[in-house]
């Protein structure tokens, strides 16, 4: 349910009233920019597609309905308007042999900063997926559906990426050893 403090936010921008732009952007801004830059790797084309992404959220601020909550109908916004940006990436991967999850488990010294960097070195195509599911927390049919691609291709690309992310992990010494 919408905030009583966000409906009035957003009458206020609907009035097209500019300090209630500038507090509805300077409230989502941050988050939605590290959203895009997740997606595009690209810090300027990530400046490019928050800035899109505003202009469509103030263009459609009135089809908002309150049914969910407000930073999460931007993040839609500006996650389509980044992939929309990324069309040229080739979603579709071969893969000759079956991936199959090993269950590895890591060392507590790991960290979210070298994380993001591991992701951050992800080929496209697979960092997208990894990001609007894992990090995002879209569903399967949901990415397929912003792609154009199958389900089948987004749990292969998902798959791809934390194959990658583990073999990375596991030669950086971040596998934790079992003892005895």
């Amino acid at each position: 349910m919408i905030r009583t403090q966000e409906k009035i936010l957003i009458k206020r921008c609907l009035k097209h009233d500019r300090l209630a732009q500038k507090a509805l952007y300077d409230e989502y801004s941050a988050a939605m920019f590290s959203t895009a830059y997740r997606l595009t790797k690209d810090f300027d084309l990530s400046h490019d597609v928050l800035q899109d992404a505003f202009i469509k959220v103030f263009q459609s601020l009135k089809s908002y309905r309150g049914d969910g909550a407000l930073g999460g109908w931007i993040k839609t916004i500006v996650v389509r308007t980044a992939l929309r940006n990324i069309r040229g990436l080739h979603m579709h991967l071969e893969l000759s042999d079956e991936l199959v999850d090993s269950g590895i488990r890591f060392d507590e010294n790991l960290t979210g900063e070298l994380l993001e960097q591991l992701i951050l070195e992800l080929p496209d195509r697979c960092r997208v997926i990894f990001d609007l599911i894992e990090v995002e927390g879209y569903k399967h049919h949901e990415v397929a559906e912003m792609l154009g691609v199958s389900v089948g291709t987004t749990k292969s690309q998902l798959h791809y990426a934390k194959k990658i992310l583990k073999g990375k992990l596991v030669n950086k010494g971040y596998e934790r050893r079992k003892k005895g």
